[in-house]
């Protein structure tokens, strides 16, 4: 794990459903780019998926990777970039549903802390978060 003044620091990556839902999770070191662990998470599309990402995951790659298994992306363009690719800032609002599930995190005062040393209990302890955050959406709707 990376580290700062404070101690360890970690990126935690999610990919989110329509619902703010979590289906796959990873962390990297804190100063890891996005865009590192975008192929193990991106792998398994849906044909005719739409997949909103921030301009962190602006790379043709990316890009290329979700169009081969015919899913959509919606990244907006980086500002240095020279194409810019087709964006809809309408459909782009619904990108806080991430943010939202990470706020959700957050109130777990062992993740938002990060008490764990290693990375895989630390991963461990998010996954049983993801459990909880799935139930409480369950519950509601009963």
């Amino acid at each position: 794990m990376g580290r700062s003044r404070g101690g360890l620091t970690t990126g935690i990556h999610a990919v989110t459903d329509a619902n703010g839902l979590p289906i796959r999770l990873a962390i990297t070191s804190g100063e890891t780019h996005d865009t590192v662990p975008a192929k193990e998470l991106l792998s398994g599309l849906q044909n005719g998926q739409l997949i909103l990402a921030g301009k962190a995951y602006d790379a043709d790659w990316i890009r290329q990777q979700i169009e081969d298994q015919g899913a959509a992306p919606d990244i907006p363009s980086k500002a240095n970039r020279k194409w810019k690719a087709c964006f809809s800032a309408v459909l782009c609002k619904d990108r806080n549903l991430v943010e939202r599930f990470f706020n959700k995190l957050k109130f777990f005062r062992r993740i938002a802390t990060r008490f764990d040393k290693l990375g895989s209990t630390f991963m461990a302890m998010i996954k049983l978060a993801s459990i909880r955050i799935w139930l409480r959406a369950y519950e509601s709707r009963a």
